[in-house]
């Protein structure tokens, strides 16, 4: 495969970062427990319609967790609570993980594509340590577009310098992986029945 293929793309949530279980966010388990928060009510506040102008950079993750609290009557700030949030859900997949270092190991550029924010980007790269690990971290916050939008797809190659039949994505969300694939990338759909082929598929 890798005669072909000059740059492998990592989706991060579900992927390098092993944070989802039966559909939920594990790091928020106790969210409850430990800071008073009520979860259905944080999803509900956090992760409503205005959320996609986070993600696409538009609007501060800070800002918009602080209007939450606001609201709410919670005591702790915005700060404190990505703080939380952020450190509770660096939950890195041994696995695939492994699965990075050997490519970068063989030369082979590792690079990361991800539905985050600017702060959060900016943890995985110098909190999580990725870095020093990939070639490049893409967020939809920086580009300015989502997957499955074309226009991060077409970012992440124009800015990789890669042809579209030269890059390899790896990622959870079928969308993204049909809307690559639909651009001429090379693609694994990556979820619990296929995470034990995909050594096999890199051919390690």
């Amino acid at each position: 495969m890798f005669d072909s293929i000059n740059a492998v793309v990592w989706d991060f949530d579900g992927v390098l970062n092993r944070n989802r279980a039966d559909g939920r966010f594990v790091w928020a388990d106790t969210i409850e427990s430990d800071l008073g928060i009520d979860l259905i009510a944080f999803e509900f506040g956090i992760f409503n319609p205005r959320f996609i102008d986070v993600i696409s950079g538009k609007t501060d993750l800070l800002d918009h967790v602080q209007a939450w609290l606001d609201q709410t009557n919670h005591d702790l700030t915005a700060q404190q609570l990505l703080e939380y949030w952020f450190e509770k859900d660096d939950l890195k997949d041994p696995e695939t993980n492994a699965l990075l270092d050997q490519l970068r190991g063989l030369g082979i550029a590792q690079v990361i594509a991800t539905n985050n924010e600017d702060r959060r980007c900016s943890y995985i790269e110098d909190v999580s340590g990725f870095r020093h690990r990939t070639e490049y971290v893409f967020s939809s916050g920086r580009i300015g577009h989502a997957k499955p939008d074309s226009a991060f797809f077409n970012t992440v190659s124009t800015e990789l310098g890669v042809s579209p039949a030269n890059i390899l994505l790896i990622d959870d969300s079928a969308p993204n992986v049909r809307a690559a694939a639909a651009l001429g990338w090379e693609t694994f759909h990556f979820t619990e029945r296929t995470r034990t082929q995909l050594a096999t598929f890199l051919g390690l």
